[in-house]
């Protein structure tokens, strides 16, 4: 009977990154193997009475035996991390190379990253790791230097006299790092035991610890033992930690026996290195520097990943849910990840007993590319024995609860050490949720059919729009259909047109600009929502509805220049409309405040504030679009003022809980993230709380309110301060606080 021919699949062969890893390994592994030979062949020594020689009362057999297998084992490390690689490979593509453009912040990134620059925001950690990563760094030099002086001809030996004697003390003041700093890491990890360590600690980092820990110690106990035997001479002096242990030992019995047995223990030490580095979470000594070094990507740091026009695009597939479904570079993150749990410290969500724990989404991405993988690989860290992985869905491991508890703050990326990039992957995978299983929070529906059917999440009316107008004279309300001929379009946004609290910063707002002779209109009811909230929630179809819509508006009316005062209006404005081909300049109100009051156009000489004030720093304004210092500069500006600091601020800053689209949903587990905060800010002892984002502006004033402290401190925005210290200026401090500024 016959059967139908079939046609073979093409097979793919490329070479790919891991084919790279595992031919860089067996060039390694043979170079050592022919460092072991040359010496043999040549027989080249070094007659200097002032140094050292290599595997000095080491046997021939052991010699050869250390040759044979370091090489092995060099080739089975390479393999083993070639397999880690095959697993990135699976992942969709990222545009990451680098080119003339970017390779400056690529080598400002790396550079920044093994300098410890962020672990050093934590002194103790930082210097720890220093302690670590430099020494070992030299000690690695220091071996690499002994064995070049080993393969070169006597003319060229230059591993003697003086630069022996300092060989040697570089070696061990490195090596006395190497071993405090271990020593510290264990001391804290397992004795003082914060808790982002103390929760997430298993056997890699014993085994881990341990090695290094053992390396240390033995590769003094040889030396010391070596120099012992070789009847310590005066030189060796400069060895500070080997001189001294010889001069303890020396005189003991069988002293060419036990340094052997020291030397081998060190060498075993360093087998097992090799062995563990590409399946513990050793590993990221090598993803970690990649990791830093493909930082600097193909749009801006407040950009979410574009997504192809959903009206035309022919994937099947949206959003992220399995490990596919990732790009190469969000599955290297998960081997890159240390397990430091920074991103668990400073999580507003997890502060305040939320399922989310930025750590466990990496981890668990991780571990389902791991055990979904062919060949399976070793997860990022130990699992606990009774989860069972099946498939390649991360939905295995994360629940929907842990994704929509993120807020979206970026604390988690901005902390990161080695600049994981953990945000994208939960909004990625909320994006398969809402637009593959429409399984979203139930208050988001609300939300998303007031975007798609009024367009403001608010579901108010259009026409409303421009109705804070009625209390400020003279605002230009522009129609969309015409040519724009004014030179700032002020973007009110949806809070700033809709919401109590917020009207008063749009009003407070436009006050300045007319007092600066700012010449700006507004879009009224033409202006829709920019879809921030949408797309953070995951639905791509209506954030690219609304902004088709006003960018083609904006584009037909000649828009150039945008004022906002939303964070959220103003990052996606500014970072996301250029997807779409809308491309404007964009500025937040705290800047153009900032900038009205340097270049003079607000006279401040009469504005005064004797009280003590509180910034909110916005995640959108500061973690997102790196705005620190302008709305501090604004207040700042005002004379009488004392400024305090939260204790979470800056880069630090704790989110106020609405980001992310949280503001459409309840909280029901925990503390609420906005009480929190507000505790904070009201624990500085301020009479006035400043935001420069709507959102903020709500949540804290809520908290303050439900702490009891609304009678005590006035929360508003920093526009809102601005004008009353102009206004009470004027009218010579007297009539108290206006109604501009009341609530």
């Amino acid at each position: 009977m016959a059967t139908e021919a079939t046609t073979p699949e093409p097979s793919d062969k490329r070479i790919k990154p891991h084919h790279l890893a595992l031919g860089l390994g067996v060039g390694v592994a043979t170079f050592t193997a022919i460092s072991g030979i040359t010496p043999i062949i040549t027989e080249w020594h070094d007659e200097s009475p002032i140094g050292r020689e290599v595997f000095f009362n080491i046997p021939s057999a052991v010699k050869l035996a250390f040759y044979v297998l370091i090489p092995v084992v060099i080739i089975y490390g390479s393999y083993m991390f070639s397999l880690r690689m095959k697993n990135w490979e699976r992942g969709a593509p990222d545009k990451r190379a680098t080119t003339p453009k970017n390779v400056k912040n690529r080598a400002e990134s790396y550079r920044a990253g093994v300098y410890m620059q962020t672990l050093l925001r934590d002194p103790a950690a930082g210097v720890m790791h220093s302690f670590i990563y430099f020494s070992f760094l030299v000690l690695l030099a220091v071996t690499t230097v002994l064995e070049i002086n080993h393969q070169v001809p006597e003319a060229w030996k230059f591993l003697h006299g003086t630069t022996y004697q300092a060989y040697s003390l570089v070696g061990d003041v490195a090596g006395a790092f190497l071993f405090v700093g271990v020593a510290w890491a264990i001391i804290r990890r397992y004795v003082f035991r914060p808790y982002r360590i103390r929760i997430k600690s298993k056997s890699d980092h014993v085994l881990g610890l341990g090695t290094l820990f053992a390396l240390a110690l033995t590769g003094f106990l040889a030396e010391g033992w070596r120099i012992a035997l070789e009847g310590s001479p005066s030189f060796e002096r400069w060895s500070i930690i080997g001189y001294p242990i010889a001069q303890v030992v020396d005189g003991m019995d069988n002293l060419a026996g036990v340094h052997q047995i020291w030397w081998a223990t060190h060498v075993v030490s360093f087998i097992v290195f090799l062995v563990i580095l590409p399946v513990t979470m050793m590993r990221h000594m090598f993803t970690s520097p990649l990791n830093m070094f493909l930082r600097d990507k193909d749009r801006p740091k407040g950009a979410m990943r574009p997504m192809p026009n959903l009206m035309e695009t022919e994937l099947e597939n949206f959003g992220a849910s399995t490990v596919e479904d990732f790009t190469w570079k969000q599955l290297l993150d998960t081997d890159a990840c240390t397990m430091c749990g920074r991103c668990t410290a400073v999580c507003p969500a997890h502060a305040t007993g939320k399922p989310l724990d930025p750590r466990e989404i990496v981890l668990k991405t991780g571990e389902v590319m791991a055990n979904s993988g062919t060949p399976k690989v070793r997860e990022p860290i130990g699992m606990v024995p009774d989860i069972i992985i099946e498939s390649n869905s991360v939905f295995d491991r994360i629940t929907p609860e842990e994704v929509w508890s993120c807020t979206s703050c970026k604390a988690c990326d901005e902390i990161c050490p080695v600049n994981i990039e953990i945000l994208d992957k939960i909004l990625d995978m909320r994006r398969y949720l809402t637009l593959m299983e429409a399984s979203f929070p139930s208050e988001l529906g609300s939300a998303f059919n007031g975007m798609e059917n009024q367009g403001n999440p608010w579901g108010m009316s259009q026409s409303d729009r421009a109705a804070w107008t009625a209390k400020v004279d003279d605002v230009a309300i522009v129609d969309g259909s015409e040519a724009f001929d004014h030179e700032f379009l002020y973007w009110v946004g949806c809070a700033g047109s809709f919401d109590d609290k917020n009207q008063k910063v749009t009003q407070a707002m436009a006050k300045l600009m007319q007092r600066a002779d700012i010449d700006f209109a507004i879009l009224g009811p033409s202006e829709n929502c920019t879809g921030d909230s949408a797309r953070r929630a995951g639905n791509e179809y209506i954030f690219q509805m609304l902004a088709m819509q006003n960018i083609e508006m904006m584009n037909g009316m000649g828009v150039k220049k945008i004022i906002t005062q939303c964070p959220h209006c103003f990052n996606t404005l500014m970072n996301e409309y250029p997807q779409l081909g809308g491309n404007y300049e964009v500025v937040h109100h705290s800047q153009f405040l900032e900038w009205l009051i340097d270049q003079g156009k607000l006279d401040l000489s009469e504005a005064k504030l004797e009280e003590r004030i509180v910034y909110h720093d916005s995640c959108y304004l500061g973690r997102h679009n790196d705005v620190y210092m302008a709305p501090r500069n604004v207040i700042g500006s005002l004379a009488g003022i004392e400024i305090v600091e939260a204790s979470a601020n800056g880069t630090k800053g704790m989110c106020c809980g609405a980001g992310g689209a949280r503001m459409w949903m309840e909280e029901t587990i925990g503390t609420k993230v906005n009480d929190a905060r507000s505790e904070q800010l009201l624990d500085t002892g301020a009479e006035r709380v400043a935001t420069a984002c709507p959102f903020c502006y709500i949540m804290i004033d809520d908290g303050v309110k439900g702490l009891g402290k609304g009678d005590d401190v006035q929360v508003a925005d920093i526009a809102m301060h601005l004008l009353e210290a102009l206004e009470a200026g004027e009218a010579n401090g007297v009539g108290g606080v206006l109604e501009t500024t009341q609530d």
